[in-house]
């Protein structure tokens, strides 16, 4: 259901149902976030990519599963499946997607919350819940977190489809390449985020995402004591060093 390599010091996740273009069910979200623990908890390992097995990235939650679900089942679903947005959020490491063919429904949400996205051009994305009188109301938090809400409430109110160079304009995804090569670049993308230093965007990412949500003055007087304590990691002092020494730093990741 889902396939982990390590690619150095990037982790590479698959989500592998490409019978049902990859769609969500409840034994695929515990495989994601229990790898989501192991690869925050491993110092080898710098960045994630995730891509989809087949025709397509995701095509959302798998509706045979919701629909034999009592309603109390269906709602400890959806809290799992919040938990990968969630998570993505709290992880120190960066998360890139790789998206190519259909991305919709929970599987749009899931590369608007990626940190990064690279599409292919053949990428199409889409949130039709309200095709089938469902709207897609948990994509919808990371969504139009991404693109802003008029665009957003669009694609949410009508469903229909946008392809990888519209998505590209609107900040869904960050860079559009051929068919084919997104897992590449995508790869290429992680291993130079590895590079760096792993104190620096361990401590940046998740106050990227706390502080998009705070009141602008508390932002700043957060930002003003947060990198007060981040300059005295011995990273941050390495870099200052080699930027006046004019060399290339040593990272320790410390």
């Amino acid at each position: 259901m889902v396939k982990f390599e390590r690619k150095g010091s990037v982790a590479l996740l698959t989500l592998n149902r490409p019978q049902v273009l990859n769609a969500i069910n409840e034994p695929m979200i515990d495989i994601i976030l229990e790898k989501f623990k192991e690869i925050e908890d491993d110092g080898g390992l710098g960045s994630l990519v995730i891509e989809g097995a087949g025709k397509a990235f995701c095509s959302g939650h798998d509706l045979r599963e919701i629909l034999q679900a009592s309603p109390l089942k269906r709602r400890d679903l959806f809290t799992k499946s919040i938990k990968i947005y969630e998570d993505i959020a709290k992880m120190s490491k960066p998360v890139i997607a790789a998206v190519h063919g259909y991305t919709v429904a929970a599987g749009c949400g899931l590369a608007a919350a990626c940190d990064i996205a690279v599409a292919s051009e053949d990428a199409v994305f889409q949130t039709p819940g309200v095709n089938i009188g469902m709207f897609c109301l948990t994509p919808m938090i990371p969504l139009q977190r991404a693109i802003g809400r008029k665009k957003a409430m669009e694609m949410l109110i009508t469903g229909d489809p946008i392809g990888s160079s519209e998505a590209e304009k609107l900040g869904l995804v960050n860079r559009v390449v051929p068919k084919g090569k997104h897992v590449e670049v995508a790869l290429e993308f992680a291993e130079k985020i590895s590079g760096k230093s792993r104190v620096a965007y361990g401590i940046g990412k998740p106050a990227f995402y706390l502080m998009g949500d705070m009141e602008y003055l508390k932002a700043l007087h957060y930002a003003k004591d947060l990198i007060t304590l981040a300059s005295t990691a011995e990273d941050a002092e390495e870099g200052m060093r080699a930027i006046l020494e004019k060399r290339m730093p040593e990272w320790r990741n410390r």
